[in-house]
């Protein structure tokens, strides 16, 4: 009984580490897409922090990605967009200079 349990444990694990890198996929396409249509220039992404909460209160499992890019080659600003599963929920970029 104890390797049976032992068994599921790894099995629940190896699924939730391969949803977790599903979901990363999604939202690297996402956030590059994202950048493209807006004419900005991805510069990093990464994955941060997982929350329970929204901020109305409400309960669901949702994760943070930061992303840093430049609008003209010479800046940095950082967004970050809101992952709940495969659907990017929020999607936030800073006010940020734009070149002429």
């Amino acid at each position: 009984m104890d390797n049976l349990l032992g068994i599921l444990t790894l099995a629940l694990f190896g699924y939730l580490y391969w949803q977790q890198r599903r979901q990363t996929e999604f939202a690297q396409r996402f956030i590059e897409q994202r950048c493209e249509n807006l004419g900005l220039q991805l510069l990093t992404i990464a994955r941060g922090s997982h929350k329970l909460k929204d901020k109305k209160g409400k309960w669901n499992w949702h994760t943070v990605y930061w992303f840093e890019f430049s609008a003209s080659g010479q800046d940095a600003y950082q967004g970050y967009v809101v992952m709940k599963g495969f659907r990017a929920m929020h999607f936030h970029v800073p006010p940020h200079h734009m070149p002429e």
